[in-house]
């Protein structure tokens, strides 16, 4: 189950160790301004990441002020009014369809659905309305001060995702090193015609997601827990020469 979080103002991680366990997906932000100079600081260590062969595929768009706001307005407009693309119209394949993921991760794509929906808002599962007011509230990137597109070069093919994707922690830990807290969002996927449209996005290159950037509000009921992860025991596979380690025991030597 999700573990309470303590009620403490935000505050900036000191440690990369730090940083790791106090990064979260914030859906509630407050109302406090990110300068342009702190995004293009954290911007500029994330552009340290790795990337293959150092070719960098990245691209990011930077939403601020006025412009986010009129971004955020064409996306309102345009999921109100039923344009949500579904998977298969997606500019890559980012996830299975609804009724197509195997287990273990059906269970955990559930249990986090009901946790944040039921446990944490409130909200039934046949409360569609509710539910539906509740997920809109992505394309405002969660009331967060800046909004950030992530692009990629789509000549690069897949590998440029993975770059991206190193791009994105780095950005997100970096960011936790000031203080501040980030969403990534692929939700704006499903939208990406508008944001092409909104944002002169060229044919070249490959949305990637959304990501929300500013202070968590610790007042907020979505900031008061977190998701649990698997032990490592759940996922890792030690491969040693020590004939006498739990995994060679059935090796003949």
């Amino acid at each position: 189950m999700p573990r309470p979080l303590a009620p403490t103002r935000p505050r900036a991680a000191v440690t990369v160790e730090e940083a790791l366990r106090t990064r979260r997906s914030v859906r509630a932000f407050r109302q406090v301004p990110v300068s342009r100079e702190e995004v293009e600081r954290l911007l500029a260590l994330a552009s340290m990441s790795a990337s293959n062969s150092n070719s960098q595929p990245w691209r990011v768009h930077i939403l601020m002020g006025a412009a986010k706001h009129r971004l955020t307005s064409a996306l309102l407009e345009a999921f109100e009014n039923g344009r949500r693309l579904p998977e298969a119209d997606l500019e890559y394949p980012y996830q299975p369809a609804p009724d197509a993921w195997p287990e273990p991760f059906r269970t955990r794509r559930h249990s986090f659905g009901e946790w944040l929906y039921g446990d944490l808002l409130g909200i039934s599962r046949a409360d569609k309305v509710l539910r539906g007011a509740y997920h809109a509230r992505n394309y405002t990137f969660f009331g967060a001060p800046v909004g950030l597109v992530v692009t990629v070069s789509r000549h690069l093919l897949a590998g440029a995702l993975i770059d991206a994707g190193l791009f994105l922690q780095a950005l997100m830990l970096a960011a936790r090193g000031a203080g501040l807290d980030t969403c990534p969002q692929a939700s704006l996927l499903h939208f990406h015609p508008v944001l092409r449209d909104r944002l002169s996005i060229p044919d070249d290159q490959t949305i990637v997601c959304g990501l929300a950037l500013g202070y968590a509000d610790p007042e907020h009921v979505l900031c008061t827990q977190r998701t649990t992860r698997e032990p490592v025991e759940n996922f890792a596979v030690f491969h040693s020469e020590d004939k006498w380690s739990p995994l060679a025991r059935d090796t003949a030597y």
